[in-house]
């Protein structure tokens, strides 16, 4: 058996041309192709050299196998949701629980636009969940959201605040990706994240009575 763990997951080298960083582009483009059309089980390089109209050989000078494309694929993903992450959660103008709130909506929306994605990434996630490159990816999300519940509840203890940030995260996570396989409107989607941020705010509010900055603000009209 394949030990995923020991399989390379790093491109083989970086683009420095305009004509190098459009074949990456190509190349990840056609990779999502083909994940979304034909799912993680049926993912080959020899499929994705063939939509972005390249050679096999090409491909391999930057991704030395699938792993590495979905890898890259899904450290985008992260990414992004970090990037998304900090933009929310530092955004010292507004209060600690109204940006909770825009969090839950941002986070429920992305889950929904990129469904048919995730769900194939999921299915692929063996090929890479335990290389060192995610766990380092992962922790950062995790950083983030641990100095924004310091913030959130500053009187309470540490062991608290992680325990209340880990529970709100698993719970995002779980009903982002549970209400995201099947079709939803905007409408759907905005209630739904208002109910989910209902919920994290009365749960938060009951832990930190008291404290400075905890009143639940209301829905948005």
């Amino acid at each position: 058996m394949t030990d995923h763990r020991r399989a390379p997951l790093s491109q083989r080298k970086q683009p420095q041309q305009s004509r190098s960083t459009g074949l990456v582009a190509a190349i990840l483009e056609a990779a999502v192709q083909v994940l979304a059309k034909d799912g993680a089980q049926h993912f080959t390089t020899a499929r994705v050299a063939e939509r972005a109209g390249v050679s096999v050989g090409s491909l391999y000078q930057y991704f030395p196998n699938k792993a590495a494309i979905l890898f890259r694929l899904q450290s985008d993903e992260w990414r992004q949701t970090t990037e998304m992450l900090h933009a929310i959660l530092e955004d010292v103008r507004k209060p600690p629980l109204e940006r909770l709130r825009i969090l839950v909506l941002a986070f429920i929306r992305s889950e929904c636009d990129e469904a048919e994605i995730r769900v194939a990434l999921n299915d692929a996630a063996p090929l890479y969940r335990d290389a060192p490159e995610a766990h380092e990816v992962r922790a950062s999300g995790r950083r983030i959201f641990r100095i924004f519940m310091r913030e959130l509840l500053p009187e309470s203890a540490e062991e608290t605040r992680v325990l209340a940030g880990d529970l709100i995260t698993t719970t995002l996570r779980a009903v982002g990706k549970q209400f995201s396989e099947a079709p939803r409107s905007a409408a759907e989607i905005e209630t739904y994240a208002a109910a989910a941020a209902d919920m994290f705010c009365a749960y938060l509010h009951g832990i930190g009575r008291g404290q400075d900055g905890l009143a639940i603000p209301p829905r948005q009209p």
